[in-house]
Formats: C-alpha cells, sequence, structure tokens
C-alpha cells in the first residue's frame, strides 16, 4: 500500500459513519458588509494591492480595453493567453498588441511557458488584505493559465470589491455541488526563502497589473 492509499484509507474511516450530504448543510451566514463606504473601500483596496509592488491603473468601464492594450505593450509581451469567456472588447484591444492565443491552443505547462502574458478577469477583490480573487470562471481561464506566464493582466470591476475576507468567502461560497477552485493573488509572486533573498517569479507571474473599473474615475 503507497502512502497515497494509507491516508485515503484512514480518511474513509474516519468519515464512515457520516452520512449528511452537502445539501443537509445550514444555510450560509449573510455576512455583512463592514465596508467605510465604496468609495474609500476602492481606495484601500487600491493602496494595499499598490503595496505588494503590483501596478494599478483606475480607468472607467469605457477605457478598460485601452489600458489592457497598454499594460501589454508596456511589459514588452509579445504573446498573450486569453480566457474563452473574455470580454470581447478587451480580446480586440489585446490582438492589437500582441499575439492572441486561445485557451484551447495551450494545454500543457511547457507551451505555456513559451507565453508572455495572460489577461483575465476576476471573481472578487478584498480591499484590506489588496488581494484578487480568482475562481476561474470562463472569464478567467483555468488555473494554470495565471500561474506559468511571467505578466498577468487583471480587470477587476469596482462591484467585486469587497472590504474583508468574512465578506469575500460569503460571495465566492457556491451552491453545493458546485464548487470552483480558488486562487487568491496578493501581488506578483514572491518568495524570500533563499537566505532571506527576495525572488519574484518563482511561482507565478513576475508582473501583476490590477485594472481597476471605477466609473467615479
Amino acid at each position: 500500500m503507497s502512502a497515497r492509499d494509507e491516508i485515503l484509507a484512514r480518511v474513509r474511516g474516519a468519515t464512515a459513519d457520516v452520512v449528511t450530504t452537502p445539501a443537509d448543510r445550514a444555510p450560509t451566514a449573510v455576512v455583512e458588509e463592514t465596508s467605510p463606504g465604496r468609495a474609500a473601500t476602492l481606495d484601500l483596496f487600491a493602496e494595499n494591492v499598490a503595496d505588494y509592488r503590483a501596478q494599478v491603473v483606475r480607468v472607467a468601464a469605457s477605457g478598460v480595453a485601452g489600458v489592457v492594450a497598454d499594460a501589454l505593450r508596456q511589459q514588452g509581451c509579445a504573446t498573450a493567453v486569453l480566457p474563452t469567456g473574455l470580454d470581447p472588447a478587451w480580446r480586440g484591444a489585446a490582438t492589437e498588441v500582441v499575439r492572441v492565443l486561445d485557451e484551447a491552443d495551450v494545454r500543457v505547462d511547457a507551451e505555456l511557458d513559451a507565453v508572455d502574458a495572460v489577461v483575465t478577469a476576476a471573481a472578487v477583490g478584498i480591499a484590506v488584505t489588496g488581494t484578487v480573487v480568482l475562481d476561474h470562471a470562463a472569464d478567467q481561464g483555468r488555473r494554470a493559465l495565471t500561474l506559468v506566464p511571467d505578466v498577468h493582466v487583471c480587470v477587476v470591476r469596482a462591484g467585486q470589491v469587497v472590504h474583508d475576507v468574512p465578506e469575500a468567502v460569503g460571495r465566492l461560497r457556491p451552491e453545493p455541488g458546485l464548487a470552483r477552485p480558488l486562487t487568491w493573488v496578493s501581488g506578483p509572486s514572491a518568495t524570500s526563502d533563499i537566505e532571506l533573498e527576495r525572488v519574484e517569479g518563482v511561482h507565478g507571474p513576475r508582473t501583476l497589473v490590477v485594472v481597476l473599473v471605477d466609473e467615479e474615475v
């Protein structure tokens, strides 16, 4: 028996008497919003995202496509992979700057490693932590897309930004049977594990550009 088999056998033994299903769970408690106000929450989100050494661009909805194109151009990207459900306007803008690959065109990590950038939407933004959460819906693509290319341009709508983590979890928790994998992104990938020297891009994008869509801009 392998170590994996042994662990699974122990889990099955420990849960043998559990007869409930996800549908039997009590409804999730409603988490009240604790935001100090919409404008203050958006300002805090932008500030904390920038503290993580990510780039933040605030723009009205009509300017998102242009900002996406500018970000790809400024980072010197030649290729970008796009999720199947990405906004067509953003896709069109990217196509004018780089060679665009569809999500289906890059099926293995070796192919993704040759791509310069990825452009996605987001599920939630968390102001107090400066975190962007992806639930990998159609406009965000599968997890590997945002873990391998060196540049990640992520569009977050103002209505997706909440004040704190409990609010985010409340929004992200799906109905039973509809769970999605989640990726929580707080700045570019970085580690200081080796001699306390900060190294970026070890296990994810080296550059994160967050486009905050704010109608009041």
